[in-house]
């Protein structure tokens, strides 16, 4: 396995992932369900999520040219929409929704667009997109499951987490993760902009 790209791609999908806050707001939408079903929705929401990026990192470029659309052209959009996610955690206030019964959020609002979104799916296929080599591949999906994994046990501890942080540590935090996601983006539309020739 590629090391280097390993902690490459955890730390950019740690950043737009954002276990910590993924648990909060698995919180807020579970807060009045029992264990049980905070469990099940933990479990579903992290299988879901996995296969979502697994499936489109590693077949989302075939299908992007199967419709004529060049790699570097998703580089520079995908940038683009990162940032856009980027900005939009920075300067957002923090939404607070409450669910009061046992409805299965794990498809909507956690996996799509909370965890496996248009960015998060952008960059799974950035960063599959740049590796031929199985070593490299292995390293990828690797770095997607421990992030995962670190949402999975966010969500099952998030009623003590949420104890822990605070409201204003979530607010640092993640306005923090934001300002290193939007340098990642503005790298993404620099490296698109190369690799055309402009």
């Amino acid at each position: 396995m590629d090391l280097a790209l390993y902690l490459h791609a955890l730390t950019a999908f740690f950043v737009i992932i954002d276990p910590i806050g993924g648990a909060l707001v698995f919180n807020s939408l579970t807060n009045n369900s029992d264990q049980k079903h905070r469990t099940l929705m933990a479990i579903k929401t992290v299988i879901i999520s996995a296969a979502l990026l697994l499936l489109f990192g590693n077949y989302g470029e075939p299908l992007l040219a199967q419709l004529g659309i060049n790699i570097n052209s998703l580089r520079m959009s995908g940038g683009l929409l990162l940032f856009y996610t980027a900005f939009n955690m920075i300067t957002k206030a923090e939404e607070d929704a409450a669910i009061a019964t046992n409805n299965d959020i794990s498809v909507f609002p956690m996996s799509i667009p909370l965890i496996a979104g248009p960015g998060t799916l952008t960059l799974s296929i950035l960063l599959f997109s740049n590796t031929s080599q199985l070593s490299g591949t292995i390293a990828i999906a690797a770095a997607i499951i421990s992030v995962l994994t670190l949402t999975f046990a966010g969500m099952v501890i998030s009623k003590y987490l949420k104890k822990v942080i605070g409201k204003t540590g979530n607010e640092i935090l993640k306005r923090f993760l934001g300002v290193i996601l939007a340098a990642l983006a503005i790298q993404f539309v620099y490296d698109g902009m190369t690799n055309i020739g402009l």
